[in-house]
């Protein structure tokens, strides 16, 4: 059951059972940018408060500049060496860090290692999550079909603004 109170001038949805995302059981999506993601929780499960995933990225991959409209970003780098740009900086994450990426602010990351990375995410509020099973579900495997799905969740970067979606 989920409830909301007033907290601050803000309504904070609850969720009222643990979720657990279980090894062997786990739900599997593509990365628009290569790879893949394991979602973990869902803004549906979470009462909108959050969605989880892994994303597993190729060496040299990971997304062009984008700027999610809607969530904050958390990272926790498990595997591999991750080059992040977030506004006008530019710096490398190690296994171990943690990137905190703030919403209306463009943003990218690439695996800059010669083996596969992992990092572990969390956006707030959730729903970007759903993205990646869009994605999946629909094929979507043209940088025009992928942009249409990015956009209908907050995204803007140089390809939803081509197609005038944002």
């Amino acid at each position: 059951m989920i409830k909301e109170e007033q907290t601050g001038g803000s309504a904070l949805a609850h969720f009222s059972k643990a979720i657990v995302s279980q090894p062997g059981r786990e739900r599997i999506a593509p990365a628009p940018f290569g790879g893949h993601v394991v979602v973990h929780a869902t803004a549906e499960e979470t009462g909108g408060t959050l969605g989880m995933w892994e994303t597993f990225t190729p060496p040299g991959k990971g997304p062009h500049d984008h700027t999610h409209t809607r969530e904050t970003e958390t990272f926790r780098i498990i595997r591999g060496i991750y080059r992040f740009r977030c506004g006008d900086d530019e710096f490398d994450a190690h296994p171990g860090a943690v990137v905190v990426l703030p919403p209306n602010i463009p943003h990218s990351f690439r695996n800059i290692g010669d083996e596969p990375g992992q990092m572990f995410a969390t956006v707030t509020p959730g729903g970007f999550e759903q993205m990646f099973f869009e994605i999946g579900k629909s094929g979507a495997n043209t940088v025009e079909a992928i942009a249409t799905i990015e956009a209908r969740f907050g995204i803007v970067n140089a390809q939803t603004k081509a197609l005038g979606l944002t």
